[in-house]
């Protein structure tokens, strides 16, 4: 919202959620229908606000809790209005949202597969400028570092590669972060992946981008454990890549972009898990500025409200 501002737009922002509390995020995460008349409430006060104004964009970011008759009276309210939809989770972990894809004229996902089986423009996600060329300092405290929230089997995978770290005497930093001390309790208890999750290693505090930023500052390389059901490329690969610090990933499919070369990016099997040591004895290869621009925020937002950009992204797609 902010950049859109500071490129002259007059933008209206909700969050989609009535609430995000832990709770009210596990209720809609759940099953919305529990949730459903706080739901309604909320959406019908938004159209009660806006219902003097006209738009030419409506702009949805996933949707979980947003109903769809919110969708309907604001595109009767609005006739002219462009509708453009998001997505930055794949659609097999939240089908329901699959309904919602018909209101729209433009709908984006990161995630590819999606892409040609929902018939969706592809557009991956992006890196924000204070993340860009980050100052390299003399001696890096780490030479990998990860930090991320704690989810399937990122604690199993995390530890397996701190281990090799260390047996290769490298220097780690592992941050864990959860919502709250009792959902990850109950999580544990339901989650088999988290079953073995130390918790004195879990954080309930979560890093703001200056705390991430001044990590990636004092690291050689940072590790990316993706889901093992999502081929979309998180929002740290992007933030990783345009810090100039080299990127661990246990996702393959990153091998189909335009900013893949094997001197930045170390590919990991998330099933048999090797370190090559001589990645961490070079440096950072820059990216090719035109490539830089395209994984910005401004390259996301002129693709979601201009032109699309899926021949330039899917160009590298299965390329050896």
């Amino acid at each position: 919202m902010n950049r859109l501002n500071e490129l002259g737009a007059e933008v209206d922002f909700y969050d989609e959620r009535p609430s995000n509390s832990n709770f009210s995020k596990g209720i809609i995460r759940l099953n919305k229908k529990f949730y459903h008349l706080k739901i309604n409430t909320y959406y019908n006060r938004i159209l009660n606000e806006i219902k003097d104004k006209k738009y030419d964009f409506f702009l949805l970011i996933k949707g979980e809790a947003i109903p769809a008759f919110f969708l309907e009276k604001i595109k009767e309210s609005n006739p002219e209005m462009e509708m453009i939809y998001y997505n930055f989770d794949p659609l097999k972990e939240y089908p329901r949202l699959i309904s919602n894809l018909t209101f729209f004229d433009k709908k984006f996902t990161f995630e590819y597969n999606d892409a040609v089986q929902y018939k969706l423009n592809f557009r991956p996600l992006f890196y924000l400028d204070e993340y860009k060329n980050l100052t390299h300092i003399q001696a890096s405290q780490y030479d990998l570092v990860f930090i991320g929230s704690a989810h399937t089997d990122r604690y199993m995978v995390g530890e397996r590669v701190k281990a090799i770290a260390d047996g290769l005497n490298l220097k780690s930093y592992f941050y864990y972060y959860a919502m709250g001390r009792l959902a990850f309790r109950l999580k544990k208890i339901i989650d088999k992946n988290l079953k073995e999750f130390d918790i004195s290693k879990v954080s309930f505090k979560k890093l703001n981008h200056k705390q991430i930023i001044n990590f990636y500052k004092n690291s050689k390389s940072v590790i990316d454990i993706n889901k093992p059901f999502q081929n979309g490329l998180t929002m740290r690969t992007f933030e990783v890549l345009a810090s100039g610090r080299k990127l661990i990933t246990t996702n393959s499919d990153i091998r189909n972009y335009p900013f893949y070369n094997s001197d930045n990016i170390m590919v990991i099997d998330r099933e048999d898990i090797r370190l090559d040591p001589e990645f961490f004895k070079t440096g950072f290869k820059k990216i090719d500025p035109d490539v830089l621009y395209k994984m910005s925020l401004d390259s996301f937002i002129d693709c979601l409200f201009g032109d699309s950009q899926d021949v330039y992204w899917n160009a590298f797609r299965n390329k050896e």
